[in-house]
């Protein structure tokens, strides 16, 4: 691990001192392998509420092509999120064909309201089915597993949550077995998702191949064990000078028309569709010029901005286990699966993996004029819900 990563304070701190500073007053850590370790993480208090969503049949939907559709759809539920929270620090975690999220008692009714929304949106627009569930953490302790976090910060002003204990696993399993879920309500809500966006194009692999990766740790192995593996994972990804980071350090290329316009006339569905997706072309039209221009608008700086697109990207992350989306070559790919081998033998973990030509990027804009927009990266071609699929089959 690096000498230099020492955890540095909470940024831009929200007024007040009650039980919703508790995420926001957590050290962040700059260095990625910190998240490794256990004691980074602090138990969540026990009357916060942990969100889960999933897509139901996102397997089906990528056989369709649809992936970045459910893409859209898993940090809808992030974004709807951070909106009803009024933009405060909210942990929460991107994992491809869905999200997880923890918020304070006083937020559950504005949480579950959102994703609710969210689900009645995500069916009326993409015609995509969410299942959505909530619990406390005392609920999760009573079965004896747990939820404690960390930040992990890739760049000033952003950071991203890193989960541990379990809690989240067993959610998600609760939630698919139909138990905590969200009571419907008004289907005529909608979900605020201002921020959202999916405008880059896809980018492809400079190095062979964009390698999706899942490992999870087995029933009874260690947390210490978990993390000896986790870092020599993460160590093999080092030999590259960017660690296998999929996103070009300059930003991904714009293009006109971007792949997602399609879906970002359904974003925000106030007015006809014709309306919504004439007024999605001329933005994406402007946007693809003032990139491509590099010139300075105002106080937009489009070298800058690109430039931050790299360094906010959440390519890799701890839920529980470990996720990450990596461009690497034939020699890394191997050097990583040799250790993932070799760890499944032993019993400690499960793993699985999917190998496509290009990653894909949903982003969380909320001012393009300063520099704490969030970039989610996963596979373009199946991403981490094929890795998850392999993981499955590996381990029957």
């Amino acid at each position: 691990m690096s000498t230099q990563n020492i955890p540095i304070p909470p940024s831009e701190p929200h007024p007040g001192h009650g039980p919703e500073r508790f995420y926001e007053a957590l050290p962040r850590f700059q260095e990625f392998d910190r998240m490794a370790e256990p004691s980074g993480y602090a138990p969540l208090p026990e009357d916060w509420v942990v969100g889960a969503a999933d897509i139901v049949g996102s397997t089906e939907e990528i056989a369709k092509g649809r992936y970045k559709a459910v893409n859209l759809v898993g940090a809808a539920v992030i974004s709807a999120q951070l909106n009803a929270a009024k933009r405060a620090k909210l942990p929460y975690v991107f994992g491809g064909d869905g999200a997880q999220f923890a918020v304070w008692p006083g937020q559950r009714a504005a949480a579950e309201a959102a994703l609710d929304a969210v689900r009645h949106w995500a069916w009326q627009e993409y015609g995509l089915r969410l299942r959505v569930a909530m619990a406390t953490v005392g609920e999760i302790r009573a079965v004896g597993q747990d939820v404690r976090v960390a930040r992990y910060a890739p760049a000033e002003g952003v950071d991203y949550a890193s989960f541990a204990g379990g809690g989240l696993t067993w959610l998600e399993s609760e939630m698919k077995a139909g138990r905590f879920a969200v009571v419907q309500r008004d289907a005529s809500d909608v979900p605020d998702l201002s921020g959202l966006s999916c405008q880059w194009a896809n980018m492809e692999a400079a190095r062979g191949a964009i390698l999706s990766l899942v490992m999870e740790p087995q029933e009874c192995t260690s947390e210490a064990d978990f993390a000896e593996v986790a870092q020599a994972v993460i160590a093999a990804t080092q030999t590259e000078t960017r660690g296998a980071h999929p996103v070009p350090a300059d930003g991904p290329k714009a293009v006109f028309p971007p792949p997602g316009l399609a879906l970002e006339a359904h974003i925000r569905p106030v007015g006809p569709l014709w309306w919504r997706k004439a007024k999605a072309t001329l933005v994406s039209a402007f946007l693809w010029g003032l990139l491509r221009s590099g010139r300075r608008l105002g106080q937009f700086d489009p070298v800058l901005y690109t430039a931050d697109v790299a360094r906010n990207a959440d390519y890799q992350k701890f839920d529980d286990g470990l996720k990450m989306t990596l461009d690497c070559d034939a020699e890394m790919r191997a050097q990583i699966e040799a250790i993932l081998q070799k760890a499944q033998a032993r019993g400690l973990i499960h793993y699985g993996m999917h190998v496509q030509d290009a990653a894909m990027m949903t982003c969380i804009v909320p001012a393009p004029v300063e520099r704490t927009h969030m970039h989610f990266v996963d596979g373009a071609a199946g991403g981490y819900a094929l890795a998850m699929h392999d993981l499955r089959m590996r381990a029957a």
